[in-house]
């Protein structure tokens, strides 16, 4: 087995003198202002573009590299009515990129389709065999990618030859654009504009604020025909926050509004797909969407077709997308059995091979495991061992791999340095797929271990646990609960406030759920204030009756239009 995770308990101390400024200038409490002081927040300015997220405080996109280019060639396809593929990933990111193009696309009169490879059956991006089986059959004049493409050279020169333009939309990693007609991804390394973290849809929407800028500079839109773009931030919001890119700047602008969109209820597909997941009243957090929404739509491309997803987020008949979400749900219960049997597979592999001990990787391979679920299963791995984990099945012949990362070890470089055994490979630095011969496997577990060494150096692995500020039972108000929730959304990047309490009893407690304890806590004597509490996924064998300190985060708990105090413990 691996070691025990080493854990390091960080508790923040931000500059007194700023957090008193904070709260001057809001009237908060000093947790408040200290949460807001620990994220970098501060002065009026600052404080107010965090607290009151606006449209009006998006940065215009308009020199994003490419972009220029792009518009002129979308533009000269409306002129001449041309017909345009959109090729997206199988990814929620992916999905709601396509069907954010192909909304606006039609809306301009576009001739406008749309191809997302199978997950196992074809890959990931864009391929020769799409150019030749795909889109030279449907007569496409040009070919629009969301949320891929960039390393796609070939592709791209096979489609030019056979009269196809190509633009790209993406946001992986990308060394040497390929020779499209426009390549439109902020992480070129010679485009300055900012913007590097948008996620994929976040391109897309960037790429329809210019064309439809264009578009008005050109006298285009008739009177009250121009899109009111605010509609397409739902899906801006569900591809940004399932994609995990860091959820600050413009990211958290145009989540939050979207959420407010979804909120409206102005797609069945959603509104159908929030009843299905267990949303009751309104997507309130990040979590919703990350945690019930994303789960659903990525079930169609991992076990089944993304188009399925498509055509929930498209369709304007509500007993149709009620079908769809069902199914998207029964889907996702799969996903969940299978990812099950894969893990518990995994972790038998680990306590099986002494040799893993150490180690400061994890490649792991098994000739029958679905490769639609092998992110969702290396993201446990990471989470539950701290270190860089990728799982690789060989089922059809072809090694398909994913990975995932932790702070600090960038998984694309280690693909990257590895690649002599790799047939391709793609993606971030946290996340990364691979397609592998199964005789190179071994050597490239080999080279990649030694590599995450090296990456690592000679500081044992720990992971960080940054605690905001310590905070007793008895400072917990509902006025403090009610100013967290104005901080809203977090994400990546802009973590939610997490708590310390040291010396805490179990008064009470039961399991809900499989795995989830539900309790009631104390601080000091008997009769202090009890404080409701959840833990998630708690190991079984190991249940206390106290804690010398447990990290915590503050919500409320909504029921049935009533509202109670309640903390989720994250770490003891």
């Amino acid at each position: 087995m691996f070691p025990a995770m080493n854990h390091e308990w960080h508790i923040r101390t931000p500059d007194r003198h700023q957090v008193d400024r904070i709260r001057r200038i809001l009237g908060c409490s000093p947790v408040t202002a200290t949460v807001l002081a620990n994220r970098g927040i501060d002065g009026e300015d600052g404080i107010s573009r965090y607290m009151n997220l606006s449209l009006a405080d998006l940065r215009p996109p308009f020199a994003i590299k490419d972009m220029d280019a792009a518009v002129r060639r979308i533009t000269q396809a409306i002129e001449d009515r041309e017909r345009v593929l959109i090729f997206g990933d199988y990814d929620v990111d992916g999905i709601t990129a396509v069907t954010l193009l192909l909304e606006f696309f039609r809306q301009v009169g576009l001739d406008a389709g749309f191809y997302i490879p199978h997950r196992c059956d074809e890959g990931y991006d864009l391929q020769v065999d799409h150019v030749f089986g795909v889109a030279l059959p449907r007569e496409t004049d040009l070919i629009v990618t969301v949320d891929c493409g960039s390393s796609r050279h070939e592709a791209v020169r096979s489609a030019r030859e056979s009269g196809i333009d190509v633009i790209i939309t993406d946001h992986h990693t990308i060394t040497s654009p390929p020779a499209a007609a426009a390549v439109v991804n902020p992480r070129r390394s010679d485009c300055t504009a900012g913007f590097d973290h948008l996620a994929g849809v976040g391109v897309a929407f960037a790429l329809v604020v210019c064309l439809r800028k264009h578009l008005r500079d050109k006298g285009f839109w008739k009177p009250g025909s121009e899109p009111n773009l605010k509609h397409f931030l739902d899906l801006v919001a569900l591809g940004t926050i399932a994609d995990m890119v860091p959820l600050v700047g413009d990211n958290r602008i145009l989540s939050k509004i979207g959420m407010d969109v979804i909120n409206a209820g102005r797609r069945p597909g959603l509104t159908a797909l929030l009843k299905a997941a267990g949303v009751k009243e309104a997507v309130r957090d990040t979590d919703d969407i990350a945690f019930r929404l994303a789960p659903r739509l990525n079930a169609a491309g991992r076990l089944d077709h993304a188009k399925t997803a498509v055509e929930l987020l498209t369709t304007r008949d509500p007993r149709r997308a009620e079908e769809i979400a069902e199914s998207l749900n029964q889907l996702n219960r799969r996903r969940q059995e299978t990812e099950k049997r894969i893990l518990e597979k995994a972790l038998a592999l680990i306590g099986d091979d002494p040799g893993e001990t150490g180690r400061n990787a994890l490649v792991l391979t098994h000739p029958d495991w679905h490769e639609g679920v092998l992110g969702i299963v290396a993201s446990k791995l990471t989470d539950r061992f701290f270190r860089p984990a990728i799982l690789i099945s060989s089922r059809n012949g072809i090694g398909k791999g994913s990975g995932r990362s932790i702070p600090g070890i960038n998984l694309y470089e280690g693909l990257e340095a590895c690649s002599v055994h790799l047939e391709k490979f793609g993606g971030h630095p946290m996340a990364a797929g691979l397609q592998i011969r199964p005789d190179r496997i071994d050597a490239f577990r080999s080279d990649f271990e030694a590599w995450a060494s090296k990456a690592v150096g000679r500081k044992p692995l720990t992971k960080t646990i940054d605690i905001d500020c310590e905070l007793n039972f008895h400072e917990v108000t509902d006025s403090l609960i009610d100013e967290l929730e104005r901080l809203l959304p977090f994400g990546e990047g802009n973590p939610e406030p997490l708590f310390l309490a040291r010396k805490v009893r179990v008064s009470s407690s039961m399991i809900v759920g499989k795995r989830h304890r539900r309790m009631s806590l104390r601080q000091g004597n008997p009769s202090a204030r009890a404080m409701n509490a959840i833990q998630f996924n708690i190991d079984r064998g190991r249940i206390a009756d106290a804690f010398d300190r447990v990290a915590f985060r503050l919500r409320w708990n909504r029921w049935k239009g009533r509202k109670t105090a309640q903390i989720i413990i994250e770490e003891t």
